[in-house]
């Protein structure tokens, strides 16, 4: 599981950059256009939000599988090493659930409501479903890394 852990790591680390990048030379285009050669492209902003969304879902996904997500621990580093244990297993177990219920099945239904219904985007005319799919993927890699995590709390000799 360890060896899958790495490459999806190595995989979502090369995306997110490589979104990351287009998003830059997105940008970078719509201010050379707009300021060198005083037109303006749609498409530009249109990319520019749609990149965003891809890179904050999945860069949320990705810091939930590195265990650095925005979290208050304070009350956290006061526990006994033996309750932190059982609060960080139920911790990932509610994650888990959250990514289920809500970007799994939830953003699968606004995936297929919006694919079925047939919206597409006024500047780039794509459909977006393939921009809401990112929600369910994010999801079920959540998920992935909370059975991850948690397999490290039922070992006796687990770094905790």
């Amino acid at each position: 599981m360890k060896k899958i852990y790495q490459n999806l790591n190595r995989t979502i680390e090369f995306v997110l950059v490589f979104i990351f990048a287009l998003l830059v030379l997105d940008v970078l285009w719509q201010v050379f256009g707009r300021y060198v050669l005083n037109q303006s492209f749609s498409f530009t902003e249109e990319f520019a939000r749609f990149a965003l969304i891809w890179l904050s879902i999945l860069g949320a996904a990705y810091l939930n599988g590195q265990r650095d997500h925005l979290s208050m621990d304070y009350l956290l580093q006061k526990l006994s090493p033996e309750k932190l244990a059982k609060r960080k297993k139920i911790i990932e177990m509610m994650m888990f659930v959250f990514a289920l219920v809500v970007m799994v099945i939830g953003g699968g239904n606004l995936v297929y409501t919006t694919l079925y219904l047939g919206q597409i985007s006024p500047a780039m005319h794509i459909s977006l479903g393939y921009v809401y799919a990112i929600v369910p993927v994010s999801g079920l890699l959540i998920m992935f890394y909370s059975i991850y995590n948690l397999s490290f709390y039922n070992q006796p000799s687990a770094e905790q």
